[in-house]
This record gives structure tokens, sequence and C-alpha cells, in this order.
């Protein structure tokens, strides 16, 4: 089956459930607003789930279904939903979130961040995988990291901040054309409106990411979130204090990078080496 076409039926799907959940939810007398307040959600994410942009999570069916006397109905549409193609559970919930972050504030140190890849570039990740991935799931892979740039290119896209350490330019992960690709890719973004790319140079004697890549988001409802992966899983970080050491230390990334100005001017170093 094509990513196309899977791709396709699991939007379906989504927008099947969030339609359920509107007419249930109208049936009630509730609006998107007072639906959203009575289970400390918000309004934007009861509507997002009903427009089918992001997947209604069981608990919260669950509750929906006690609520509005469904009599299971919703919780029963979500046995029978296809699974989102091959992204983990554990990854599903920062995906929800980056797609409609207002601020999205990005270190990365081994690769370049998944919004900034390109294809080609994205293709020799997910080919360089242990084990193996087969060559349909590897198309299907680089189809839904693609698919991710466009929350850069939405009408109001978010104000987006990246830092990268140069140890990650300096690899050439998929061969030369691959990298001189992706370098002049990120040459192009970083003269996007509303986007700062900044490079942490190698031989700096500080480095405020030593203990690997995160990321920080701002959502429509002002929350701050930060996400974190490792080799087996991830953690999203809801909790104050700990998205305030990561706000923390990436400010300091900041100050430890090259500015905008001297990143581009690194870029097109980089380029001049063809």
């Amino acid at each position: 089956m094509s990513t196309t076409r899977r791709s396709r039926r699991n939007a379906s799907a989504m927008k099947m459930v969030g339609a359920l959940l509107a007419l249930y939810r109208e049936a009630a007398g509730y609006t998107q607003k007072t639906l959203g307040e009575r289970f400390v959600v918000g309004e934007q994410q009861i509507a997002s789930i009903e427009q089918g942009r992001r997947p209604l999570k069981p608990d919260l069916a669950e509750q929906l279904d006690e609520f509005l006397q469904t009599k299971g109905a919703l919780t029963t549409a979500l046995s029978w939903m296809p699974e989102v193609d091959l992204v983990p559970m554990w990854a599903e919930e920062y995906l929800d979130r980056e797609r409609e972050a207002i601020t999205i504030s990005w270190y990365e140190s081994l690769l370049v961040p998944g919004l900034l890849q390109t294809e080609a570039y994205a293709r020799a990740i997910f080919g360089s995988r242990v084990p193996v991935y087969d060559e349909d799931e590897i198309e299907q892979l680089v189809a839904k990291r693609i698919e991710r740039r466009e929350v850069l290119h939405r009408k109001v896209p978010p104000t987006a901040s990246f830092v990268i350490w140069e140890a990650a330019l300096r690899d050439r992960l998929g061969g030369d054309e691959v990298y001189f690709e992706q370098v002049r890719h990120l040459r192009e973004y970083a003269d996007l409106p509303g986007l700062a790319l900044q490079i942490l140079p190698l031989g700096r004697t500080s480095h405020a990411g030593l203990n690997g890549p995160f990321i920080l988001l701002e959502t429509p409802e002002y929350q701050r979130l930060a996400y974190s992966e490792t080799q087996r899983g991830s953690q999203l970080i809801a909790d104050p204090d700990g998205v305030g050491i990561l706000t923390q230390k990436y400010a300091m990334l900041r100050t430890q990078a090259l500015n905008t100005e001297d990143t581009r001017d690194l870029l097109d170093r980089l380029l001049g080496e063809q």
C-alpha cells in the first residue's frame, strides 16, 4: 500500500472520530469552548480534534463518552481506527503539539533538526537505522518527516529558533551530494522571516547542551512544554521546573552560538567547499 493512500485513510478516520465528537457535543448543548473548559483541555484542542488535525486520546474518549452519554461510541470508534503509520505511541503527543505550536525552540547536536531536513537527508537517516527498515518503511517515514515541515509554512507560522552544533554539519551523511543539498536548504531557511538559525561552532570552551538535544514548545493556550528523545523512547515535559531548566539551557546555548548573520556566513563558506 502506498504512503499517500495510507495517510489519507488515517486522516479520514481522524476526521470521522472528530465529526462524531462534534455531533455528540452539539446534541448535548455544549460549545467547543464550554466542553474544553469542562475537561481542562481548551477550546483549541477540542476544535483540533473535531477537525481531524489532532487524534482523540483513549483516556479522553472514555471521559467524553461518560460525560456526553454516548454509550461508548467514541471509544469504540477509536478501537477500530488504523494505527498511525510507523509513529511510536511515545512520539504522538509531541507531534500533536508541534503541529499547532506558536513558538518552537530546537537544539540539535547530532543531526539537522527534523523540520529543516531535506528529503534525501531524511532518507539517509532512516537508511542508517539498525536494525534496518525495509524500503517501504523508509519511504513512509521520509514522507512523514517532510510533511512536518509544513508547520513552518503555515499562514501564521510559529516563531522558530534552531541551534545546531557544528559537528552535525561536518558529517557527510548520505554522501557529498546529499550533504551540500542539505546545507543549501539550511541557507535558504536561514532567510525565512520569523525563523532564527544559529550554529554553535566547534572549539568553544563552554557548552550548555552536552546532555543532548531537546525542543521547547509553546501551545496556542500559552502552555510551555519541553521534549527530549533517547535511543529507546522520549519524554514530553510539562512540569514548570523541568521546562524552566531547559529554557535556561537554551538561552545559554543561543549566547554561545554564532548570531544569525555569522551563521549565514558559515553556511556560505561550507557551500564554497564544493
